[in-house]
């Protein structure tokens, strides 16, 4: 069976909410040892896109809220 994990690819300081966030991505591994496929990735998102979420305001593309903004 495949493996499936959220992976951290960068972390930075967020302006918008003053804290810390981080860029995760979610990651399917092939199964077995001796597979010639590479990892696929299959979503990303933002640690903190719930709480920018919540704001009156869009935030990014990685809360889902504004589409042009990429802080990453």
């Amino acid at each position: 069976m495949a493996k499936i994990e959220w992976e951290t690819l960068k972390e930075m300081h967020c302006d918008r909410i003053d804290e810390d966030v981080t860029f995760d991505a979610q990651v399917v591994y092939p199964e077995g040892m001796l597979s010639s496929e590479p990892p696929r990735i299959l979503g990303h998102r933002c640690s903190h896109g719930l709480m920018c979420n919540q704001f009156n305001k869009p935030a990014c593309r990685w809360a889902g809220t504004l589409p042009d903004y990429d802080p990453f």
